[in-house]
C-alpha cells in the first residue's frame, strides 16, 4: 500500500486538509466538531504522517487533538514550507494551496514525527515566552524616557516602566509554582543549576524552550539551537563557515550563560582563553562555549548527573 501524507493548513476558522498521493481536499471547522471529524477521517486509512505548519498558535489545538489520536504528527517551520513552495514553482498563497504544498513537502523530505508538548509543558512554555516579552518592553520604555523631552510623556513611561516591573515579579512566582510543583521539572531544574553559570531562570528557559534536553546527541541537540555551524564551499571557493537556524530565544538563553560562564566557570574560561590564544576571534569563541554548554547540559540531563568539573 502507498504511503498516505497528510497536509494541514491552520486559519482561525477552519482547517483546510491536503491528502497524498490521492490528491483528496476537505475542510473542516478549527472548534471540537471539526477537530473530531478530521481525527475520525484520518483514522480510517491512518496516514504514514501528518504535517501542520506552525501558525502563530493556531495550530496547537489541531495539533494536540491529533497527537491525542496516537496519529503521527510533525509540525513544520513556516519558513521551510514556503522555500519548498518556491522550488515547486508555486506564487500563488491560498489555505487550500498551503494545504498542497505542506502534504507535498511531507511527502518529499520526511521529516520525523515529534510528541507535542503537553499542556503543562505548553504553559510554561508561554510564560517564559511572556516574562521575556515583559523584558523587553522595560527595556524599550526606559529607552524612550532618556530620549524624551516632553514632561507629560516621562511620566506616562514611567507609570508603564512601574507597572511592568510589578507584573515581573507575578510571572516569576507563576513560573516557579509551576516547575516546583512539578517532580520531573523540579529533578531537571536541581540538576542545571549545579551548572557554574546557570541559576533558576535560566535553567526554566532551558526546560521551556528545549524539552527535548537530555533526549538528542550533541549535535542534534546544537542544530536545535542554531549552533551547529554550517560549510559554504563551491568548487575551489571556501567560504565562511555560519549558523543560524534554530530556536532564537534558546540561542539567546545560552549567549547569557556562555557570558556568565566565561567569568566563573573555570573549566569554560580556561576553554574560552585557549581559544583566544589560538587567534579565534572573540564571539566565535563565545558561541563555541555557547555549544559546549548545551552538549554538557544535554549530557547532566541524559546521565542524571550533576555538573563535575573533571
Amino acid at each position: 500500500m502507498d504511503a498516505i501524507y497528510v497536509g494541514i493548513d491552520v486559519s482561525k476558522d477552519r482547517l483546510d486538509v491536503h491528502v497524498r498521493p490521492s490528491d483528496e481536499a476537505f475542510v473542516v471547522s478549527r472548534d471540537g466538531k471539526g477537530l473530531e471529524e478530521l481525527v475520525d477521517r484520518l483514522r480510517i486509512q491512518p496516514p504514514t504522517l501528518i504535517a501542520i505548519e506552525a501558525t502563530g498558535g493556531f495550530e496547537t489545538i489541531a495539533a494536540a487533538a491529533i497527537a491525542a489520536a496516537s496519529l503521527p504528527l510533525v509540525v513544520l517551520n513556516p519558513a521551510q514550507v514556503r522555500h519548498f513552495a518556491q522550488a515547486l514553482g508555486k506564487r500563488a498563497k491560498t489555505d487550500p494551496i498551503d494545504a498542497e504544498v505542506i502534504a507535498r513537502f511531507a511527502e518529499a523530505v520526511k521529516p520525523q514525527p515529534r510528541p507535542v508538548p503537553d499542556q503543562q509543558a505548553r504553559l510554561l512554555a508561554e510564560l517564559v515566552a511572556r516574562r521575556r516579552q515583559i523584558i523587553e518592553m522595560i527595556v524599550a520604555e526606559r529607552q524612550r524616557e532618556k530620549r524624551v523631552e516632553n514632561v507629560r510623556v516621562r511620566k506616562s513611561l514611567v507609570r508603564t516602566i512601574r507597572t511592568l516591573e510589578k507584573e515581573l515579579p507575578q510571572i516569576d512566582g507563576d513560573i516557579d509554582t509551576l516547575v516546583r510543583g512539578s517532580p520531573a521539572w523540579r529533578e531537571k531544574e536541581d540538576l542545571l543549576v549545579t551548572f557554574p553559570g546557570v541559576k533558576n531562570t535560566l535553567a526554566r528557559t532551558f526546560l521551556a524552550e528545549v524539552p527535548e534536553l537530555g533526549r538528542l546527541t550533541r549535535r542534534e541537540i546544537a542544530s536545535l539551537a542554531g549552533l551547529a555551524p554550517y560549510t559554504r564551499r563551491s568548487g575551489r571557493w571556501i567560504g565562511r563557515s555560519m549558523i543560524g537556524g534554530g530556536r532564537a530565544p534558546l540561542r539567546a538563553a545560552l549567549y547569557m550563560a556562555a557570558l556568565s560562564a566565561i567569568r566563573c566557570n573555570p573549566v569554560l574560561k580556561g576553554f574560552y582563553q585557549r581559544l583566544l590564544s589560538s587567534g579565534k576571534p572573540k564571539m566565535v569563541a563565545l558561541i563555541a562555549v555557547a555549544r559546549k554548554i548545551l552538549t554538557i547540559l544535554n549530557a547532566m540531563l541524559r546521565d542524571q548527573k550533576q555538573w563535575q568539573p573533571a
